[in-house]
């Protein structure tokens, strides 16, 4: 279902937290602080909000946000978002040795960051996928973990994309 930025507004902070509950993977809480800066002007401004909640996070409670989301091409149970998101880029119908790959891959970087493997999979190919995740494999804790945000961040924005229906120029970020 798409809402306008006005209905959004003007929803109860219960209702607006079920609403945009997944845009950030299993974390409704930062819906939930987000209503209390209505009214947003944009997407863009209701995102920025949002990523600025994100960011005043704990680092613990960060480190949960990371970890709530999927491995990358895994058959686990997931949100509905990260499903279409994974089937968008070919992740659900991998052949034994792309999914043997990817479940190696996906295995290394947990071993080495303790969180999976965050990406915006709609900028990218199951090719351009691997070749981050090689590429960023060689990146201390501290960079990953920053680089982790920034990609929760621009896949909760797509997310608000899929939701909010407005003018094309309140969709740019």
């Amino acid at each position: 279902m798409s809402y306008s930025l006005s209905e959004l507004n003007q929803m109860s902070q219960e209702t607006f937290t079920n609403v945009l509950a997944d845009i950030f993977e299993q974390t409704p809480s930062i819906a939930a602080k987000t209503w209390e800066s209505r009214p947003f002007q944009s997407v863009n401004d209701l995102h920025q909000k949002m990523v600025f909640v994100m960011d005043r996070l704990s680092p613990e409670e960060q480190l949960v946000l990371r970890r709530s989301h999927p491995d990358l091409g895994s058959k686990a149970r997931m949100a509905e978002a990260s499903v279409q998101e994974q089937k968008g880029v070919g992740l659900d119908c991998l052949s034994p040795e792309e999914f043997q790959r990817f479940n190696d891959l996906n295995q290394a970087y947990r071993e080495k960051f303790g969180f999976p493997f965050l990406i915006a999979v709609k900028n990218h190919t199951k090719t351009s996928i691997i070749e981050a995740f090689e590429c960023r494999l060689k990146n201390d804790s501290q960079t990953e973990q920053k680089l982790a945000l920034r990609e929760i961040s621009q896949i909760a924005f797509f997310r608000l994309q899929d939701i909010i229906k407005e003018s094309s120029s309140n969709l740019t970020q």
